[in-house]
């Protein structure tokens, strides 16, 4: 998280007290709770209302910072904002992982027994710990598209997570793009793919762009031929999957022989882009690997 406010009490701390004495809505718990107000987390909750999942009245948002929680009270009309974990029949864990299996603590001291997880890189296995019993924890892997509605997102069952639990964060995070089943094992290689995807797109744009500069394009020119090609492609390749069409299809159809995309490939070929771009996910896949064991 950023910044935290000194007037509040730690929110990811479990209650010693009454959880009604601290929190005006204990006695009528949340359809859902969703604990970090961050971008990911604002994205999941406008997704949610807007998809009809909840009426906003029926979500939480737990914000430690005061800015935030303001700023969250705008963008979420309806939705309460709160500065402290309260009671909730499930919830979504999207802080930092540092914070996770406290903010574990506090939800099963508040009765919580169903836990989608967003943040990176932190087994079911250390999540159900932080609980004195089964509690049915899903572990996803998002990313950063899911802000405009079209992420990418896998997850994986813990040790006590059913297809219905498994159905119930497909039907949140289907709210914000679309999501896959995998092995949590395979949610580092996730990690490596799309979630760290899109920066790969955006260093590709960025190439572009600058190379068009380079040959004489304005900036501004550039940049809106770049974006509008990159989204493009990504609506041809979307529409086309149920036609059998891959992106290699789509390559080999735009390249026509001693034409200029055949130029311009060619060189990609000769430094070997493929090789590079497998480089970069098995690295960031390995750094996902680290991050979970530490």
């Amino acid at each position: 998280m950023t910044a935290h406010d000194p007037s509040a009490t730690n929110p990811l701390e479990p209650a010693s007290s009454n959880p009604a004495a601290s929190n005006p809505a204990a006695s009528d718990p949340a359809l859902l709770q969703v604990v970090g107000g961050g971008r990911m987390g604002e994205a999941l909750v406008s997704g949610l209302v807007a998809a009809g999942w909840a009426q906003p009245h029926q979500i939480t948002v737990v914000e430690v910072n005061a800015d935030r929680r303001a700023a969250l009270g705008v963008a979420l009309p309806g939705v309460a904002v709160t500065g402290e974990v309260g009671p909730a029949r499930s919830a979504v864990i999207a802080v930092k992982p540092a914070d996770a299996v406290m903010a574990c603590e506090s939800l099963a001291a508040h009765g919580v027994t169903r836990v989608l997880s967003i943040a990176a890189g932190v087994p079911t296995a250390r999540l159900e710990a932080a609980f004195d019993g089964p509690v049915a924890v899903v572990r996803a892997m998002p990313n950063t598209p899911a802000q405009v509605g079209v992420g990418a997102s896998a997850i994986a069952a813990g040790a006590h997570a059913t297809d219905d639990d498994m159905m119930w964060a497909e039907t949140i995070l289907n709210a914000v793009g679309v999501t896959v089943r995998v092995d949590e094992p395979l949610l580092d290689a996730v990690t490596g793919l799309s979630g760290s995807g899109p920066a790969y797109v955006f260093l590709l744009v960025e190439a572009l762009i600058a190379a068009g500069v380079a040959e004489g394009l304005p900036a501004e020119v550039a940049g809106q031929l770049v974006v509008q090609t990159v989204a493009g492609a990504a609506r041809i390749l979307e529409q086309s999957g149920a036609a059998g069409l891959d992106a290699a299809d789509h390559r080999q159809a735009v390249t026509s022989p001693q034409g200029t995309t055949a130029a311009g490939v060619a060189v990609f070929e000769q430094h070997d882009l493929r090789q590079v771009v497998a480089q970069a996910v098995q690295s960031a896949t390995e750094r996902s690997r680290q991050l979970g064991s530490a």
